[in-house]
C-alpha cells in the first residue's frame, strides 16, 4: 500500500531550536506562529516542543519547533540543542541591548557543541512594536547577521508582524546548508537508562 501524496511519509523532518535570553519573546513568537494566538502574560519556559507542518517551495516539512528556556552568559547550552537540530532561531528583544549581545555568545556555544564553523540560523529582533523603547537598531541587527552569515528579520508576535517569515527564512537556511554539501544532522543514538 503506497502513501498518499502529502502524507507524513513524504514530508521532510526538520528540528528547529529557538534560543535567546530570558523574556525576549521566544514563546510568544512560537505560539503566535503555531496557534495564531498572543499570550501577554509571561511564564518562564522550561522547554516545550511544538509541531507544525510548514510548506516551503512546494515541499511539506514536518517541523519540531523547540521552545527553550532562556539562556544567559552563565547558563550552559544544553547539548540536546546541538544534536539532530537542523537550524536555529536566535531571538533578542529590540528593547534590550543585553539580549542582543547574548546572540553572539549563544551562536558561539552552538558552534562549539556542533563542532562546525557555521550552522543554519535566523537572527530575530523580536518586539518590534516597542519602537519607543528600542535599544538595538535595525543596522545593528543586519550587521550581526552579515558577520555570522545568517538571515535576519524583525518581528512582533503581538501584532503578528513577520512571524511566519521567520520560519520560511529558517527553512531557506537549512535547505541551503544541505544543498551546499552540509551533512544532514543525525539524531542522537544515546539511551538514558
Amino acid at each position: 500500500m503506497s502513501a498518499a501524496p502529502g502524507s507524513s511519509d513524504l514530508r521532510k523532518k526538520r528540528k528547529i531550536a529557538v534560543l535567546g535570553s530570558r523574556s525576549v519573546g521566544k514563546s510568544s513568537l512560537i505560539v503566535r506562529y503555531v496557534e495564531d494566538a498572543f499570550v501577554d502574560a509571561y511564564y518562564p519556559t522550561i522547554e516545550n516542543i511544538f509541531q507544525k507542518v510548514i510548506t516551503y517551495k512546494g515541499q511539506e516539512y514536518d517541523c519540531d519547533i523547540i521552545d527553550t528556556a532562556g539562556q544567559d552568559e552563565y547558563s550552559i547550552l544544553n547539548s540536546k540543542h546541538a544534536i539532530g537540530i537542523h537550524g536555529y532561531v536566535l531571538v533578542y528583544s529590540i528593547a534590550s541591548r543585553n539580549s542582543f549581545e547574548m546572540i553572539q555568545t549563544v551562536y558561539d556555544k552552538i558552534l562549539n557543541y556542533t563542532g562546525t564553523e557555521h550552522v543554519p540560523c535566523v537572527i530575530v529582533g523580536q518586539k518590534s512594536d516597542l519602537h519607543v523603547q528600542r535599544q538595538v537598531s535595525e543596522a545593528d541587527g543586519k550587521a550581526l547577521s552579515q558577520q555570522l552569515q545568517c538571515a535576519w528579520i524583525e518581528t512582533s508576535a503581538r501584532h503578528n508582524a513577520n512571524v511566519a517569515k521567520v520560519f520560511e527564512l529558517m527553512l531557506s537556511q537549512t535547505e541551503k546548508g544541505l544543498q551546499d554539501g552540509g551533512p544532514e544532522p543525525q539524531p542522537s543514538k544515546c539511551t538514558v537508562m
